[in-house]
């Protein structure tokens, strides 16, 4: 469901009948009239829908984590804020971006269209960026030849199936943020789809290597043996970007998380 093109096909229809209202029907009506209750009620609810429509667009918008690929950073049902500014503003709908911002960096958590489907929304972590050479092999991250150091901390326990998975601590960029890693789990990715730039990566038994290309991102999950991302389906092209995430505000499981994002 295309919620953006469902407002702006609502400010339209409410803008209407304001714009009637205000400037035409209102006017040549007797002085002591009523509103038809079908003006009164689509112009009273225009500035709202407005209001939510621009907010939305360009500011912030709601997420909710529809799976476990981001543990432990994100819940399943967790309710998430994203910024939508720091990557540029772009035009509602059609996602043109008309203002040039910053971009993504390593260690960032975004929202964008899943690549193989623009109708479906995936959130994971920025792993690599144009031009980055990102090898994963035998649940080790490198970057740029450089690995990524995983330092252990308490497993993790999930309470639905009381199933404890190591978790480490890992830093990218300035992030510092936690993964799990199931040392059970096969190291070689299975599944992989064709995908574009797919000649930029390399599979073996060990894993996997990828150059990122020009205006694409590497992305993976926290969950490191739980998530389909960019080992899987390919790169994730500058204009999929929906914005940053930022901010839990509700949890049904456990509200000690609303506030926090680490």
């Amino acid at each position: 469901m295309n919620f953006a093109l469902i407002l702006f096909c609502l400010v339209a229809a409410t803008g209407v009948l304001w714009a009637f209202n205000h400037f035409w029907a209102r006017k040549r009506r007797p002085v002591d009239a009523s509103d038809p209750w079908w003006v009164e009620y689509g112009a009273s609810f225009f500035p709202v829908i407005l209001a939510v429509f621009l907010l939305r667009s360009f500011l912030v918008e709601p997420f909710k984590i529809p799976s476990g690929s981001m543990i432990p950073t994100l819940l399943v049902g967790n309710f998430i804020l994203v910024n939508k500014y720091p990557y540029g503003v772009r035009l509602p709908v059609i996602n043109q971006k008309i203002i040039e911002l910053n971009a993504p960096k390593r260690g960032d958590v975004v929202v964008f269209r899943y690549p193989p489907d623009p109708s479906l929304d995936y959130i994971k972590r920025v792993v690599g960026v144009a031009g980055d050479k990102v090898v994963y092999r035998n649940k080790k991250l490198s970057i740029n030849g450089q690995e990524i150091v995983q330092k252990k901390t308490e497993d993790y326990l999930d309470r639905d199936r009381l199933y404890y998975t190591p978790r480490f601590t890992e830093t990218l960029g300035a992030v510092e943020h936690q993964i799990l890693v199931e040392p059970e789990a096969p190291s070689f990715v299975s599944q992989i789809v064709r995908f574009p730039n797919s000649d930029k990566c390399h599979y073996n038994s060990e894993g996997m290597s990828c150059e990122v290309p020009a205006g694409h991102y590497f992305v993976m999950g926290d969950n490191r043996d739980n998530s389909q991302d960019s080992r899987f389906w390919g790169f994730v092209p500058d204009e999929n970007l929906v914005g940053r995430a930022f901010f839990i505000w509700f949890n049904f499981s456990d509200l000690k998380r609303v506030g926090s994002f680490h």
